[in-house]
């Protein structure tokens, strides 16, 4: 049975059983404390805890999932990778255990036809109804195993939580028999290669905190199921390995061709294949939902595996770009499932390209540093430190394994347990870093639970009634809160928009019976509840109060017109560079956008000019903007943009600008082009390996920078001495030029004077131990004039004689010394900072710098003549104790 069959037998038989078959969501995790989406329940997380009302009871999808986690062990073993495609079906208090198991083991057995001698299970140690429930579909006890929460290492065995604050509950795992060839008999306790988990069974019935920690019963007992697709194919097509099925083993075909290796021939090799395969496969979706590489979060998990990747490839001897193969074949496999790899193909090819490019030269560098590294470790059977390791792991991307074969090939050991420990380290502080505190969530999932969706009526009104069903304060819930108290709070109805899309959140006061509320933000909140932020300037507020809600009507207006200039730009941009420059940010602000978009290389002036222009020019032909509602198929099949990373119901809003720009937007617009009445590009540059930004002002505020940048240039030509704003330029380059023509020629009677004041202060040299010896107070100089000074003087006193010069000058109730001392004399044993210690010391400062130069400064200016005078003592002691 191909993946294709197995994908369309899966969803056929719960879509039969009353399902309702949902798209996968995005890789991007929609919990903002989780990187990525590594199971199917993610996106149905709010449904599970109660704060969202399920529009269906029951559900099941093919959910696109990563898992970071498994990184180090792709290419190692057969069942193991970083991009996976779950089968899962998911109840929302409809039905449990019972019938969940009932569907796993028909499905099973007769849509895949499994003999069900072949099945195992693993239940959770206290979950006596399951054990019941298996026995009743025919699996007898002696192929059910009862495990705990963790197994013998410490991992999780038959409990489920997503490591983060949330769902959970007690699972049942199924494992099917691939035969002895594949290791001995005893079941999944004894060897997990033979016996594969192929189905996960998660019974959501409770809330934990991170560490797995029940808090709290859930109002409903629920199923979440995660099966992995490759896994599945891995038994129905009797594959040694996920590698050898037909999802997998055209990806391994196109890394043999791209480094002329044989799979199958070679261990060492075939683990650099499958990883080249696996990572190849997991960037494209990852590129192609939005995720570009960086130095932190998803993005520095992607540049890992790119960088991994073409590490492996290099070790195989390939020198040329890998990802373009790889990218062509994910599409060609797997477009017609999931046609974002399609649509995103140009990107995901470009920012490959550009990211293989950047590595190779941090490659090179690696590289260098390795040897060197080897170099210094002496002879065969010495151990490369894990600091090395682990720095061409994080700085260059070198793999472990890597690392180890470059190591071993010189008889070199490597220190694996340091590497691990700061492996671990490092983990544990993107950890500590990616935990999100916010006290007051918990109090807005209570308020969520209680009151339910907020009505959204900002697109029509500015200013509407309703009342006050939640309120928080201090991170707690509260009934009431007084004058001066900082809150957020929900309402049952609001024309506020919440912060989203790029838009900022809406201000403006909302007033209760008792009192009143200045707005300073708005946000989405839990379960489709609107959070208002803000502080009662009047009264006291309770929860259960009638309100009036009335947003700042001319921030919104301003806001608004930034939001249609920004969907204008956006096509602009598209139309000028190409299709592959899409939206990945922005900022949305009353009078202000800031607009990022992918692409390689920086924009031109001229081309931003034109961009500028035709936006411009669209803005002026005062289009109508029209926003609707429908279905995301039909938005679709419109052409509709949809934005990376958001995630969208069946029912979606289309923003449709004049008959030129088409997207899903929920932000809030003008009603006609000209409304905006211009847009002014301010600025353009890098902010990422392919990542563009250029800010721009609209309305008012770009005619105001449009007015300032004219009050300046007439200030230019009233300086310059020119009536005509065309002669403007020459006359600034002829003013610049005769400015550094002065420069020169000043520089040279400064030259000058300064060696005539040099041989004034030689010619005052005295004799200390046979060094001469010149200290001066030279006043109005500043610090490179006496360094410079000191330095000459350095020179002048070098020729054939000991000498040093110490120069001092004061101003701006500070004192400063430079001391410069001549090589002979440093040979001698004194340096130019041991020379300035006492002195320093005196001006209430220290002195540092190099054996024959260095600087001292401080407070006390009035004490410079005494510092000086104490020089020549100082030399002599010196020269006393160096001999």
């Amino acid at each position: 049975m191909e993946g294709d069959r197995i994908r369309q037998t899966f969803v056929r038989f719960f879509e039969e059983r009353g399902h309702k078959v949902v798209p996968s969501s995005s890789l991007i995790s929609p919990n903002p404390s989780i990187l990525f989406t590594t199971a199917g329940m993610m996106q149905f997380i709010p449904y599970f805890l109660g704060v969202e009302e399920p529009p269906y009871p029951r559900a099941a999808s093919v959910q696109k999932a990563f898992r970071a986690n498994d990184i180090d062990n792709v290419g190692h073993t057969a069942r193991h990778f970083t991009f996976f495609e779950m089968l899962g079906n998911f109840s929302f208090g409809d039905y449990f255990k019972k019938e969940a198991i009932a569907f796993a083991y028909q499905l099973i057995t007769e849509g895949y036809g499994i003999d069900p001698e072949r099945l195992w299970t693993t239940v959770y140690e206290e979950d006596e109804e399951s054990v019941g429930f298996w026995a009743d579909v025919g699996i007898p006890s002696s192929r059910i195993d009862r495990r705990g929460k963790f197994d013998e290492h410490g991992e999780p065995a038959n409990f489920w939580w997503t490591h983060t604050a949330g769902p959970c509950g007690p699972c049942s795992e199924i494992f099917v028999d691939r035969g002895s060839k594949y290791g001995p008999d005893g079941g999944p306790a004894v060897d997990e290669e033979r016996f594969l988990e192929i189905w996960n069974l998660v019974f959501i019935q409770d809330e934990c905190d991170e560490g797995s920690n029940v808090i709290r019963e859930l109002p409903k007992k629920n199923i979440d199921t995660g099966s992995s697709l490759e896994r599945v194919a891995m038994v129905l097509q009797g594959t040694d390995s996920a590698f050898d099925t037909d999802l997998l083993r055209p990806l391994v075909e196109s890394a043999e061709s791209v480094t002329g290796r044989r799979y199958l021939k070679d261990e060492r090799d075939d683990v650099s294949l499958r990883i080249i395969a696996d990572h190849g496969r997991a960037t494209s979706f990852l590129i192609a939902d939005g995720v570009l590489p960086s130095n932190a979060g998803r993005g520095y998990v992607l540049r890992l595996m790119l960088r991994r990747m073409v590490t492996h490839a290099r070790r195989l001897g390939v020198e040329r770009p890998v990802m373009d193969q790889l990218v062509e074949t994910t599409v060609q496999l797997m477009g017609d499932a999931y046609p974002e790899l399609t649509a995103n193909k140009a990107l995901v090819l470009q920012v490959a390209a550009s990211e293989e490019e950047r590595f190779a030269a941090t490659l090179r560098k690696g590289f260098e540093t390795l040897e060197q590294s080897i170099g210094s470790s002496g002879e065969p059977g010495d151990v490369l430190s894990g600091e090395v390791a682990f720095k061409l792991h994080d700085t260059y991307g070198f793999p472990l394994e890597l690392t180890l074969e470059l190591a071993a090939e010189r008889g070199l050991g490597v220190d694996t347990e340091g590497f691990t420990r700061l492996m671990d380290e490092q983990r544990r502080r993107a950890q500590r870093a990616g935990k999100k505190s916010e006290p007051a969530e918990a109090a807005l999932g209570e308020i969520a639970q209680a009151a339910g969706h907020t009505e959204f009526l900002g697109y029509e009104k500015l200013s509407s009634e309703g009342h006050v069903v939640g309120l928080a304060q201090d991170g707690s819930r509260a009934q009431t809160a007084g004058e001066g108290a900082s809150v957020r709070f929900v309402l049952d109805r609001t024309p506020f928009y919440p912060e989203g899309g790029g838009q900022v959140g809406d201000r403006g006061i909302v007033r209760t019976t008792g009192g009143v509320i200045e707005v300073a933000d708005t946000r989405p909140g839990p379960g489709g509840t609107i959070v208002h932020e803000g502080v009662v300037t009047t009264g006291e507020v309770r929860e259960g109060d009638e309100a009036e809600a009335t947003v700042d009507g001319s921030r919104r207006e301003a806001t608004a017109r930034s939001h249609t200039a920004t969907h204008v730009l956006h096509h602009t941009v598209r139309q000028a560079l190409g299709e592959h420059a899409r939206q990945a940010g922005s900022l949305v602000e009353p009078g202000r956008v800031r607009f990022d978009f992918t692409h390689f290389e920086a924009v031109s002036r001229p081309a931003l000019e034109e961009i500028e222009y035709v936006a411009n020019s669209r803005l002026s032909q005062d289009q109508p903007v029209r926003a609707y509602e429908t279905t995301l198929e039909f938005a679709r099949s419109e052409g509709a943009i949809a934005l990376f990373g958001e995630k969208y119901g069946d029912i979606v809003r289309v923003v449709e600008v004049g008959d030129y720009s088409i997207e899903l937007c929920r932000g809030t617009h003008v009603r006609h082009t000209g409304e905006v009445a211009l847009l002014r590009l301010i600025a353009e540059g890098s902010i990422g390996s392919g990542i563009r930004r250029v800010e721009a002002l609209t309305g008012p505020d770009a005619l105001k920078h449009v007015n300032v940048e004219r009050r300046l240039l007439e200030e230019v030509m009233e300086a310059v001495g020119s009536g005509d704003l065309s002669q403007t330029p020459e006359r600034v380059r002829q003013a610049m030029a005769r400015i550094k023509q002065l420069e020169s020629e000043l520089g040279k009677i400064r030259k000058g004077e300064r060696q005539r004041e040099v041989e004034r202060l030689a010619s005052q040299a005295i004799d200390v131990g046979g060094v001469a010896l010149v200290v001066a107070k030279l006043d109005g100089q500043e610090a490179d004039e006496l360094r410079e000074t000191a330095m000459a003087l350095r020179d002048r006193l070098g020729k054939g004689i000991h000498g040093a010069a110490v120069l001092g000058t004061a101003g701006g109730g500070r004192a400063l010394l430079v001391a410069a001392c001549t090589n002979k004399l440093v040979s001698r044993g004194v340096t130019a900072p041991a020379l300035l210690e006492h002195a320093a010391k005196a001006i209430g400062g220290g002195a540092g710098g190099k054996p024959g130069l260095a600087f001292a400064g401080g407070g006390l200016a009035e004490a410079l003549p005494s510092a000086l005078a104490d020089i020549p003592g100082r030399l002599e002691a010196l020269l006393g104790a160096g001999g």
